[in-house]
């Protein structure tokens, strides 16, 4: 299947609340439509994943996050540090947007957020006009899958549409930041 061909698949899988597999930079995650409650509640029932702890957002650019982040809570000082780092595999936790809906942010008052340097994934953004949720493929607790034919295996019919394409190339899942302090959350 070609690149455009799987692309128009995808998208309209988000476009339908279906859950996709697809690459990332460093392993295949899971994704939907997030402001699709019950593609989030699918996803999240399909990885065995409590809403509590929140999920990630990824986007081709930043534009696309601002609907869910507070931006004006960002200190100026903070955001050369942000913004030398995307696209890329960095996650920033920032602060929430008032608006974005609890079944992302969890228990937090925060929302994790990537600008993705992954080709695949800016294309899939750029159709689909936003950021699409972005956890790693895999059941709680688990390893990621590795392959798409893994995937498959765990996820069988419960995933709308599968991207068969390479991954980025990145030899960890990314690290995530505190937009606020600059801690290392993860990573």
């Amino acid at each position: 299947m070609s690149d455009s061909v799987q692309e128009k698949a995808a998208l309209s899988s988000l476009q339908q609340g279906d859950v996709i597999l697809y690459p990332t930079e460093a392993v295949y995650g899971l994704g939907c439509d997030p402001m699709n409650q019950a593609a989030v509640e699918a996803l999240l029932a399909i990885k065995q994943r409590p809403v509590e702890k929140g999920l990630i957002l990824i986007a081709d650019n930043y534009g696309q996050l601002l609907p869910y982040v507070a931006d004006h809570k960002i200190p100026m000082d903070k955001r050369a540090d942000i913004f030398s780092q995307w696209p890329g595999g960095v996650t920033w936790v920032m602060p929430a947007a008032a608006t974005t809906p609890k079944w992302l942010t969890g228990a937090f008052d925060s929302i994790a957020v990537r600008v993705t340097a992954h080709p695949t994934v800016k294309r899939l953004c750029q159709e689909f006009g936003g950021p699409i949720v972005s956890t790693s493929a895999n059941l709680s607790g688990q390893d990621p899958v590795t392959s798409i034919t893994q995937g498959q295996e765990v996820f069988g019919e419960q995933i709308g549409f599968y991207v068969d394409e390479p991954l980025g190339g990145a030899l960890q899942p990314s690290i995530i930041k505190d937009a606020m302090t600059g801690q290392i959350l993860r990573g």
